[in-house]
């Protein structure tokens, strides 16, 4: 069967439609010092639902490296203090911000706190730098089925769709 990539782009923070959670119990927070483990924990719960494989089979010193690196910035999402989810935004090498992973714990979804959670993502990529040229992120038909509308309804734009067989 069939996988197809969608790239999307943000090329200005005008473009952004937020969606906001009135919840107060909702909340997403960064964590100052990295903790490796907490991007695999969240790598490795999330993806089980949505067939992330490529970074399952890292040691832990893969883990470590990737999640120490300077470029990395993670945040985790909560509900009532309990972990719901988090994002991962990275710096790339041509003055763009990548909204590297994405995603809520099972227990999350459904609820309605994804679009807070993006808008969330993408505010953050913005203040990275005054230099910041564009935020992005790639999406696939393994994900959840509401993450590429997510994408595009808080403003992000198509840029490139790549297939490949499974």
């Amino acid at each position: 069967m069939p996988t197809v990539t969608t790239y999307l782009e943000m090329r200005s923070p005008r473009q952004l439609r937020p969606r906001w959670c009135a919840d107060e119990r909702f909340q997403i927070r960064e964590k100052i010092e990295h903790d490796w483990r907490f991007n695999r924990d969240l790598y490795l719960g999330i993806g089980q639902m949505w067939s992330w494989n490529d970074k399952r089979v890292w040691s832990d010193e893969q883990w470590k490296e990737y999640g120490l690196a300077p470029e990395l910035r993670t945040f985790g999402a909560y509900y009532d203090n309990s972990l719901a989810g988090y994002y991962e935004l990275r710096r790339d090498d041509e003055g763009g911000v990548e909204i590297a992973y994405f995603g809520l714990l099972p227990e999350f979804t459904g609820r309605g706190l994804g679009g807070a959670l993006l808008t969330s993502a993408i505010e953050e990529a913005w203040r990275t730098s005054s230099s910041v040229s564009r935020v992005w992120v790639h999406t696939c038909t393994l994900d959840h089925p509401g993450a590429l509308g997510n994408y595009q309804a808080r403003g992000m734009v198509i840029y490139k769709q790549e297939t490949t067989e499974t």
